[in-house]
């Protein structure tokens, strides 16, 4: 029997099935700026309407928290995670995101799973008004095994030159409000599965993975909304390095976001997390969200004006004069 690319481990009738139960779907998220369609080389998108525009662009994955989505065969979320944690990267600088960009590599592929987690990508770029114009199935047997899989994405926005948001402008007396997270979002699940290796044992009254699944927030609308009613001064995705790593990123130097960890609203799983694991308050601080998915830095007049917009928002602190960029204090 001569050898054949399916006899090394690669079916590529799976990918077809693959594409056939994603195409529409895809096709969904496309509006009239999208000149061609998937199947193409290369995915045209039609800039128009700026005056002078930047485009900022996001990749990221979703890391081992991909395993408790495997191990637990619950796919769809996944893909919600994959976009939004390229999509609100781009957020912090006062962007929209135009379209998207998938890379799904596997061992062996199952069509069903790639259409469940691609199906997920499509309904957070709807969510966010966003394309999904193009992406990658990688089979590659050898590299990963039966049933694993890996995912990651790449986002591109823009915004107009003189609205691009960097922190620059962050001042001392600003206020610092958080936006809280759905939960873990897509870091520190090295940890976490750690703590807690047993997906299906009982959290709440229902299976863990279920809490530990649910998606990252998309927060293109909050966002927005904020930034068309307030001069926003600066905004920070809080993801991988937690509160300690990602504020100090938008602040300059000689100024220090000075926080009353006492005021952030902790999800009890986190809790559960710290004290099962053993984990200390500041490496919890400094691995994971700790319930505040976003942060935005404005004027202290336009505190309460933020506030009434976003109905879950709060205040957590303030930018002071200081050296050392972040003052959490617990």
């Amino acid at each position: 029997m001569s050898n054949t690319y399916k006899s090394a481990g690669v079916d590529k009738e799976e990918g077809y099935k693959t594409v056939d139960k994603i195409k529409k779907a895809v096709g969904e998220t496309h509006n009239s700026n999208v000149l061609n369609h998937l199947g193409s080389f290369g995915a045209f998108y039609e800039i128009g309407g700026y005056k002078n525009p930047v485009l900022v662009s996001g990749t990221d994955g979703v890391g081992t928290k991909l395993k408790v989505a495997l191990d637990s065969k619950k796919y769809d979320s996944i893909g919600v995670d994959c976009f939004a944690m390229c999509a609100n990267d781009i957020l912090c600088h006062g962007a929209k995101p135009l379209f998207f960009l998938d890379y799904l590599a596997c061992g062996k592929l199952d069509s069903e799973i790639a259409a469940e987690i691609v199906l997920g990508m499509v309904a957070a770029c709807k969510d966010n008004n966003c394309a999904l114009i193009g992406g990658e199935t990688a089979e590659m047997p050898g590299m990963y095994k039966p049933g694993d899989y890996d995912v990651a994405g790449f986002c591109v926005g823009i915004v107009e030159k003189d609205q691009i948001i960097d922190g620059s402008k962050i001042k001392p007396g600003d206020k610092i409000i958080a936006l809280p997270s759905s939960g873990f979002h897509s870091n520190g699940f090295s940890l976490v599965r750690k703590v807690f290796p047993d997906f299906n044992e009982e959290f709440e009254g229902k299976p863990l993975y279920e809490t530990l699944l649910v998606p990252t927030r998309l927060y293109y609308k909050d966002i927005h909304k904020v930034i068309e009613e307030v001069q926003v001064a600066g905004i920070a995705h809080i993801t991988g390095g937690g509160l300690y790593e990602n504020i100090p990123r938008i602040i300059g130097d000689g100024l220090c976001a000075t926080i009353d960890a006492s005021t952030i609203k902790i999800p009890s799983i986190m809790l559960e997390l710290e004290k099962r694991g053993g984990v200390a308050r500041e490496e919890m601080f400094g691995t994971f969200n700790m319930g505040v998915g976003m942060i935005v830095v404005v004027d202290p007049e336009h505190a309460e004006k933020v506030l009434h917009l976003l109905d879950d928002a709060y205040e957590i602190g303030e930018i002071t004069e200081g050296s050392e960029k972040i003052d959490l204090k617990f």
